[in-house]
């Protein structure tokens, strides 16, 4: 659910003392178990600019924002990351859609960051609003996925994206039968399909529940979509199999209000080939024949075919997935509004057999979230978590033993609906960029960049008199989406050199003149 999300704080709910970051790293060390029982709701960081760094107007007031000299066009905000203890690999990329919360304004987009929180590539997404960046397969390739559009009461407008490995558009994935794809969901699938979420506004009977006979009321419909030619595949209509009675929302106190009864906010694929259906406002899973779109079992809400342990419990959740067939991902949001003191990140056993589900592991942040909607969670190798804290400025990794080793911040007002992590090799098509500044005291300063490259590890500046004869005169390991290289040399012809870590030549730039 994505409402106008200006009533959850960023610093999560409820009463508590606020830690400094290095009492929350001091604590982090002992666990997670002494900081929720002290209470700890929340904790600072600090947000002083660093270099190339600037802030003015509302990107003041939203937190911070990078600039860059060799990519003045880009200034996405800042992500921090502190590694808290050994993570699942530390040369993973962390994947997030940048978004400003309603009201603010600055530059929106996807971005690849890394272990560090070194951003490693930006795409600015202007006019739409950018959701769910992820990295799946396609055809056995590695692709990116992303939605844009425009959110509309709680769901989205638009259409899903998908771009190979040097960042060129491979596919634009549109909804099927008159409908526009929802911001939700995007989910690859083996057979050369996506899984897509649509909403659709239909008059229903809502007089069992107090309302009219001939109301307006949202269907959630999950799709497949052949990635090849476009066509539907599946469409399951909500409406069709699970009734109004179901919801644990409330009516809406205006007649021309749709009634979002169900909200679909998740499709992924069963270990048996069917399909699981996560909806927000019913508290329930949903598997479903793929297809007949009967109903085969509901787990968790108000007709469950499982009995569910109370710790198993979840609320207004998110992102549900069943990698094996007893086991069971799903963020539990807990709000809103709130049943729960903060959002969990679940880990659920399933048994088939006897219907049952209990609690293997809930995944807690010290700082008690409770995210009011969105969210995320990821299995990694080795039993890591990986978490979105929703519309909390916020992600995690965790340890099997549910201990922090990762915790990553944007700036107040910033959010992702999802996060992800993932291996990723960026082989952008466009050279690297590059800029000058002369310095006072002799030399110049070179500026160089490769948005989207990973294989970076050293540039190579070469100077010369003339374009025809540059020399190497200085080098500097890269350290971020922008490394400064200080040479004594200038020029005034400059180019600079992307090299691996054996040393081999990626890619050149173009020369520049200082």
């Amino acid at each position: 659910m994505i409402p106008s999300e200006g009533s959850a704080s960023a610093r999560g709910s409820g009463g508590g003392r606020v830690l400094s970051r290095r009492q929350l790293l001091a604590s982090a060390a002992g666990g997670l178990v002494g900081l929720v029982a002290a209470g700890v709701v929340g904790y600072e960081w600090p947000h002083a600019a660093g270099p190339g760094a600037s802030q003015s107007g509302a990107e003041e007031a939203s937190g911070a924002v990078d600039s860059f000299v060799s990519r003045p066009d880009l200034r996405p905000p800042r992500v921090r990351v502190q590694r808290l203890g050994p993570v699942a690999d530390p040369g993973r990329r962390i994947f997030l859609a940048l978004r400003y919360a309603p009201g603010m304004s600055g530059q929106q987009g996807l971005a690849i960051v890394d272990y560090a929180g070194r951003l490693v590539w930006f795409r600015p997404v202007a006019g739409a609003d950018p959701f769910d960046c992820d990295a799946q397969r396609y055809r056995g390739q590695p692709v990116l996925t992303w939605w844009q559009g425009t959110v509309v009461a709680g769901h989205g407008a638009g259409v899903g994206e998908m771009a190979d490995a040097s960042y060129r558009r491979l596919a634009t994935i549109r909804a099927g039968d008159g409908l526009a794809a929802d911001l939700h969901e995007l989910n690859l699938t083996a057979r050369g399909t996506a899984l897509v979420t649509a909403y659709e506004t239909v008059t229903a009977d809502l007089s069992r529940l107090g309302g009219s006979r001939r109301a307006a009321v949202l269907a959630g419909h999950a799709q497949e979509i052949d990635l090849a030619t476009g066509a539907v595949l599946f469409d399951w209509d909500s409406l069709r199999h699970v009734g109004v009675e179901e919801s644990y929302l409330p009516l809406p106190s205006g007649a021309s209000v749709p009634y979002d009864y169900f909200h679909i906010n998740s499709v992924a694929e069963t270990p048996d080939g069917n399909l699981l259906v996560s909806a927000r406002n019913t508290w329930a899973l949903y598997k479903v024949d793929r297809s007949s779109g009967e109903v085969l079992w509901r787990l968790n809400g108000k007709r469950s075919d499982f009995s569910v342990a109370k710790q198993a419990r979840f609320y207004w959740q998110h992102d549900a997935r069943m990698p094996d067939p007893a086991t069971l991902t799903v963020f539990d949001d807990g709000a809103s509004p709130p049943e729960e003191r903060q959002s969990r990140a679940l880990l659920l056993d399933v048994d088939a057999r006897a219907m049952h589900v209990r609690l293997r592991r809930a995944y807690l942040h010290p700082a008690r979230f409770l995210a009011a909607n969105q969210g995320s969670m990821q299995l990694l190798p080795g039993g890591h978590v990986f978490v979105g804290w929703g519309n909390q400025p916020y992600f995690s990794e965790f340890a099997p033993d549910g201990a922090l080793v990762l915790d990553g911040e944007l700036p107040l007002g910033v959010r992702s609906y999802r996060a992800f992590s993932h291996p990723w090799v960026g082989r952008p098509l466009e050279p690297p960029a590059v800029a000058l500044r002369a310095n006072p005291a002799g030399g110049t300063t070179v500026y160089a960049s490769w948005n989207g490259a990973t294989q970076v590890a050293t540039w190579l500046v070469l100077a010369g008199p003339s374009a025809s004869s540059l020399a190497p005169v200085g080098s500097q390991p890269w350290s971020g989406f922008e490394t400064a290289i200080a040479v004594a040399s200038s020029g005034p012809y400059f180019a600079v050199v992307a090299l691996d870590a054996s040393g081999r030549e990626l890619r050149r730039s173009g020369i520049v003149r200082l």
